[in-house]
């Protein structure tokens, strides 16, 4: 076992699915090596009953998804200085293996440059891994461990040295592509993102546009995304392929009537401070393949 690197654990929850919440810690528990330490955050409702020595944060008012896990990094200290590593969990996802846990301990300790591990996420009965959840172009074997550049929000582990270094997610955000607004900007400062197929998250097959405000963050965020951290000349083209990419899906008329509102919402409010990228960034996502023109 790689010793010497302590490793905890965010959930954030809205209290409606505790039986799975229980489930996913008791998955927590059973991890091998040194003990997992979980914070539970209730994003906006009361956190249901966790067991013994499982920390809990009752936010009086919903921060989305990003705004709730930026608290729960903060429970382990600033930046989450307390721990090495933190584990992002869904709370209705559940790790299927005892090693997970040590494993990234193992990653991060073989690898200096690695910044963050985006896990496999599979469907508990079938098996299966959705497409979208295979975070790289190239998509087709979710089996096919590689370098990414992005990684997936709710089944990951998070150096935390790469949160003091380039600050949390993007509260603002909400929900939608925070996930690659802090991607980006640790590969920027020289951090590295990987896919492991053997780190494991059972979550039900799901899909995204089951939230009301789907289409609409999806856009706005987008373009704040590209606002905060691409390159000038960059910005209408990603923002470009996109628009054309989403009208070539043939979305229904109130999906795409939200998403051109969000489109639009993207451009006319704040999105927090722009940091491009630098351009070795650029190349570096285009040698990983892909480029950030979509």
């Amino acid at each position: 076992m790689s010793g010497g690197m302590k490793v905890g654990a965010v959930i954030i929850t809205m209290g409606n699915r505790p039986d799975e919440l229980r489930a996913l810690l008791d998955s927590v528990a059973k991890q091998e090596g040194d003990r997992v330490e979980a914070v539970v955050v209730g994003n906006g409702s009361p956190v249901p009953d966790v067991p013994e020595g499982v920390r809990t944060v009752e936010l009086p008012e919903n921060l989305g998804i990003p705004g709730g896990r930026n608290i729960g990094i903060e429970a382990f200290g600033p930046s989450g200085r307390d721990v090495d590593v933190l584990l992002f969990l869904d709370d209705d996802g559940l790790l299927a293996h005892h090693d997970t846990a040590e494993l990234c301990r193992q990653a991060f300790d073989a690898d200096p440059e690695l910044g963050i591990v985006s896990f496999r996420i599979a469907d508990p009965e079938s098996g299966r891994t959705q497409r979208r959840h295979v975070p790289r172009l190239r998509a087709a074997d979710p089996m096919r461990s590689s370098r990414v550049t992005t990684f997936l929000g709710g089944a990951n582990a998070v150096r935390t040295q790469v949160f003091a270094e380039v600050g949390g997610l993007p509260d603002e955000f909400f929900y939608a592509h925070e996930e690659t607004d802090l991607a980006w900007r640790a590969l920027d400062a020289g951090w590295m993102i990987d896919y492991r197929s053997d780190m494991v998250l059972y979550h039900p097959t799901t899909a995204p546009s089951r939230h009301a405000v789907y289409h609409r963050m999806v856009a706005r965020n987008r373009v704040w995304l590209a606002r905060r951290n691409l390159p000038a000349p960059l910005v209408p083209v990603y923002l470009g392929v996109w628009l054309l990419l989403t009208l070539l899906r043939k979305p229904s008329r109130p999906a795409l009537r939200a998403w051109l509102g969000g489109f639009k919402e993207g451009w006319t409010s704040p999105c927090g401070p722009r940091r491009p990228m630098k351009w070795r960034t650029v190349w570096r996502l285009t040698r990983l393949g892909r480029p950030p023109v979509i």
